[in-house]
């Protein structure tokens, strides 16, 4: 089956992935011992990109691990520390317990390589500046070698990523083997959407619409229940919070986020909202910095309430995020702000 309609944002293309799969799959597969709903060939297009989080209470989406995801990739990591201390079950897919391979998508797109000492993202970002028309400016994500062993435990599911300028706006296109809807499809899209984004801020260009394309487009069947609450969730309330446009930032920034991250996430310094006030980058990321120093005291401070001084940093959308996935770390703040 091939499916490939278009959305104005990632919510309403998710719900609709849900849906298809939930009343219209085309297999039922049996992959690694998981029994999943399967449609093939699946696509859907989202006109606005950086409309990227979808507000579904039954989802209980993470948002600070969307966002040190996407800084995971950008800053070319793959070490297990990281990422694990915003998803543990992730330390799983590691062989040495350091290391991810097919899961950390950043050292194949941003760590500089051979035979230039370039990363694949600067021979794009070049690419695109000497020749906007062209059709050439796509990196490559799974290598062959990772089926060499049958038993990989991380073999990436994203092929590669594309991008076409045109009429001076980025569009981006995704192309992966396999997504799993409910613990992939939110978090692939976020994270490609986001460097998607930063690329247009970067080149000074419009963000053009995302493509989306999946061999094979599933959800595990033990995750269909919390599927039924979602899709009944989105034909009975719809949330909608205000979209807020990444800057135009630079490395430094992004080192400098990166720095901040590390400290809060080691429990070595803490961000209060003067502190955060006089952080040199945008109010942006200074925001995604509150999202850390949220998470911190969530991880570090066991028990206890989160500082409403910090929570009042948050952008409205991530402040309900966050209060809908840890409400009792959040309680005075559940439908408090819209």
């Amino acid at each position: 089956m091939v499916y490939g309609p278009e959305f104005p944002n990632f919510q309403q293309a998710y719900l609709s992935v849900l849906r298809e799969i939930a009343t219209n799959h085309s297999y039922t597969t049996a992959g690694r011992g998981k029994d999943a709903l399967e449609i093939i060939n699946t696509s859907f297009t989202i006109t606005d990109p950086v409309d990227r989080m979808p507000y579904i209470a039954a989802r209980k989406a993470n948002v600070v691990f969307n966002h040190a995801e996407a800084l995971w990739y950008l800053t070319g990591r793959d070490d297990v520390d990281m990422i694990s201390y915003y998803v543990p079950q992730m330390a799983k897919l590691s062989r040495d317990g350091a290391r991810l391979t097919g899961t950390a998508y950043g050292p194949r797109l941003f760590r500089p390589g051979q035979p230039d000492a370039h990363s694949q993202f600067q021979r794009v970002e070049r690419l695109l500046c000497d020749d906007p028309d062209t059709k050439r400016a796509a990196m490559v994500i799974m290598r062959p070698e990772e089926l060499a062993d049958p038993a990989n435990p991380d073999v990436a599911c994203t092929l590669g990523l594309q991008f076409l300028l045109r009429n001076r706006r980025l569009h981006m296109t995704a192309y992966m083997r396999g997504n799993d809807v409910v613990t992939g499809l939110l978090g692939d899209t976020f994270a490609f959407t986001f460097i998607q984004e930063f690329t247009a801020r970067r080149l000074g260009v419009g963000v053009g619409t995302y493509a989306h394309h999946v061999g094979s487009m599933h959800v595990n069947k033990l995750h269909m229940a919390m599927v039924d609450q979602m899709l009944i969730e989105g034909t009975t309330s719809a949330r909608k919070f205000p979209v807020e446009l990444m800057p135009n930032t630079s490395w430094e920034d992004i080192r400098e986020v990166a720095a901040w991250e590390e400290l809060l996430r080691n429990d070595r310094d803490q961000l209060t909202p003067s502190r955060l006030a006089a952080v040199r980058v945008a109010p942006y990321w200074r925001r995604v910095l509150a999202l850390f120093e949220f998470y911190r005291q969530v991880v570090h401070n066991p028990g206890k309430s989160v500082h409403r001084d910090i929570l009042d940093e948050l952008h409205p959308g991530h402040w309900w995020l966050v209060a809908n996935r840890w409400p009792e770390r959040v309680p005075a703040l559940t439908g408090t702000r819209s």
